[in-house]
């Protein structure tokens, strides 16, 4: 099988390459030389955002030539920019995939929403940047508008964790429990997370190749995947760190002006929008069509070791925001609010 990634240097495109690789396949990572390819591609240099010239596509050049089975596409900014690729390689390939976002959804998406719920208005192939939701959504009509439904396949991401995250999310968590001491450990204990390992994500994409899927699919794992609290815990017992996770109401979390999400990464209060619209999505048509979820605790082990490889500091994209809890104000919360006795959990982990 003959693969062109488009990216495949960081997280989700590192992780397809890696998997494509795994597998025996021929794969072509097209990338602006900004990081590393992965050993053992066909490197093709260019920047998909460079306009076209009197001689041909821009920075687009280097792909005027060469045919593949598959292209996978994880773009997140200019709709124009997957337009312009995907018109390029239309005749050229046989099937172009594209990693969107399950942000693409009209706000607010009820719990349970499937791949009919409405969708974000205003989004357009051609535009320019305008904000995630609707660059995501442009992209996808621009696959779809070379490559027609037959062809394409859309990928709605929920949260991805993992190993190569250049967003922050898990590897914060990793090094604030590997800190150690008191953590403050939004609950409920038992609150469901939704989330996908990005290894699993890359192996349902190149199994969706293999048997010909086309369009839109919720790609994450299945609701109550796992909890807030497992997901701590498993970040106590890999790290081996002497951290306490003391267990803050939502109230208390939210009275300290924290916000979720960002500050506190992957926890959103419970019976909220953005519980319902992060964590609430219906994957039934992925895991029909094969999608396998791996232990959390696997996800973050493979983390944890991968943080360790690369010194600890993991990377992160300069258009996302960093995400984490100002240690002060996480003292002075827990200061006001230490949680009852028998809700802190360290190495030895207490009963759930």
């Amino acid at each position: 099988m003959r693969l062109l990634m488009l990216g495949g240097t960081e997280f989700a495109g590192r992780a397809v390459v890696e998997a494509a690789l795994g597998r025996g396949w021929d794969v072509t990572v097209f990338h602006r030389g900004t990081h590393a390819a992965p050993a053992g591609v066909r490197e093709v240099l260019g920047d998909r955002t460079a306009p076209d010239g009197p001689d041909g596509p821009g920075g687009l050049g280097a792909l005027a030539a060469g045919d593949w089975d598959a292209v996978v596409d994880t773009w997140s900014a200019a709709p124009r920019a997957v337009r312009d690729t995907a018109r390029l390689l239309r005749d050229r390939a046989g099937r172009y995939v594209y990693v969107s976002s399950c942000s693409v959804y009209a706000w607010a998406p009820p719990a349970g929403y499937t791949e009919d719920a409405p969708l974000v208005e205003g989004a357009e192939p051609g535009a320019d940047h305008t904000d995630y939701a609707r660059d995501k959504r442009g992209g996808e009509l621009a696959v779809v508008g070379s490559f027609g439904p037959e062809r394409s396949l859309l990928v709605r991401a929920g949260l991805l964790l993992g190993p190569y995250e250049n967003v922050g999310r898990l590897p914060w968590w990793l090094t604030r429990i590997a800190r150690g001491g008191p953590v403050l450990a939004p609950g409920p204990r038992e609150l469901p997370v939704q989330f996908v390992d990005v290894r699993d994500l890359a192996e349902w994409i190149l199994d969706a190749v293999e048997r010909e899927r086309r369009g839109p699919f919720n790609l994450t794992g299945p609701r109550g995947h796992t909890t807030m609290g497992a997901l701590l815990e498993a970040c106590v017992r890999v790290t081996g760190a002497t951290a306490e996770l003391r267990w803050t109401d939502p109230e208390v979390v939210l009275g300290a002006g924290i916000e979720p999400w960002s500050r506190l990464p992957v926890w959103v209060p419970p019976d909220s929008e953005l519980h319902d619209a992060l964590h609430g999505a219906d994957v039934s048509r992925a895991l029909a069509a094969g999608l396998r979820c791996r232990p959390a605790g696997e996800t973050v082990a493979a983390t944890w070791r991968w943080l360790r490889e690369i010194g600890g500091t993991a990377p992160q994209r300069p258009d996302r925001p960093p995400v984490g809890l100002d240690p002060q104000l996480e003292a002075k919360v827990l200061a006001g609010d230490g949680g009852p006795p028998g809700t802190t959990t360290g190495p030895g982990l207490s009963a759930r």
